[in-house]
């Protein structure tokens, strides 16, 4: 209980959430389990997922194995890489059981808004569909900027949860520690299921993670500022040779247009050819990732900064 107890606690603390950390939170083995665990849990074969595009592609894997089918809702830029709900059919409305939001997004370090929110609390109503909020990038928003947790949205437990990691706030990828919040019949299901795939968490595993969630969120605000630093090192880069984009709101991700004549695939090979510079094909997040490129803020900013300029060098910006 103690470790529910904490993750409740610091949802109250930052979002001003309340939850009961008895039947509003399960304890999941990572973020990923829980993601793959919600399409089991709501989806027989045959029913239908609304999934963004570009999205983590591991939403198509438990839609997939869950038999169900997916519905892609586009992620444009002229709609600040939000799916814009006027434009799901009355079809998909109607067949829709679940669907799948991520904001600080991955792939495109897009943020939510409290106003996207409140729309997608009033569709999922309407609609009598589940919303899955993967936050996993949650604590990481840049120029002074916390982003929104779905939960904090008047009637968001009445339609959903929320799936939050330790992974990037913490720096505990690996430790395999997640949270499923929100909605009391949905988080009863997940546990349920979990009943017969695990055991539970390792005990020392659950005391490292509590420490985290309950003391000091110093590091937290360290590591935000770390990121926004190598992001405005990468965008100086970015500047200097030419390559014009917009700058993420969250996540550690950056989503670049890739350069006229070329798609996502060819510019990526491209720069791992001549450059030596890996980056991440949009259309390997989806039809509507084509025309960019991701790339992660993970190396240090000298790093970051030699990889650009080295792609500045092959004279595709000038």
């Amino acid at each position: 209980p103690f470790l529910k107890e904490a993750v409740a606690k610091r949802y109250k603390e930052d979002y001003g959430v309340e939850l009961d950390p008895e039947t509003e939170v399960a304890i999941l083995f990572g973020g990923k389990t829980g993601l793959i665990e919600i399409s089991q849990c709501l989806l027989n074969p045959g029913d239908l997922c609304l999934v963004p595009d570009p999205g983590y592609p591991d939403y198509w894997s438990g839609v997939s194995l869950a038999g169900a089918r997916m519905s892609f809702m586009p992620l444009l830029e002229s709609h600040a890489f939000l799916p814009d709900y006027s434009q799901v059919s009355e079809e998909d409305r109607r067949d829709a059981k679940l669907m799948f939001i991520n904001y600080p997004n991955n792939p495109t370090g897009a943020v939510a808004t409290p106003e996207f929110y409140k729309q997608t609390v009033e569709f999922a109503a309407a609609n009598g569909i589940v919303v899955s909020s993967d936050f996993a990038y949650g604590a990481l928003g840049f120029d002074g900027k916390r982003p929104v947790s779905f939960l904090q949205t008047p009637g968001a437990k009445e339609v959903g949860v929320e799936f939050y990691t330790l992974s990037k706030t913490y720096n505990m990828a690996g430790w395999r520690v997640g949270f499923a919040l929100g909605n009391a019949a949905v988080i009863e299901l997940i546990n349920t299921i979990q009943d017969h795939y695990y055991c539970s968490l390792f005990g020392g595993i659950q005391e490292a993670a509590s420490a985290a969630l309950t003391g000091s969120q110093q590091s937290v605000a360290e590591l935000n500022a770390l990121y926004q630093s190598r992001r405005e090192a990468v965008f100086s880069a970015l500047d200097e040779i030419g390559w014009k984009a917009a700058r993420p709101g969250g996540s550690f991700f950056c989503w670049l247009p890739v350069p006229d004549g070329h798609t996502s695939e060819s510019f990526a090979d491209l720069l791992l050819e001549q450059a030596d510079v890996v980056v991440a094909p949009g259309i390997g997040f989806g039809t509507h990732g084509e025309g960019y490129v991701r790339l992660g803020l993970l190396s240090s900013e000298e790093r970051l900064k030699e990889a650009i300029l080295r792609i500045g060098k092959l004279g595709l910006f000038s």
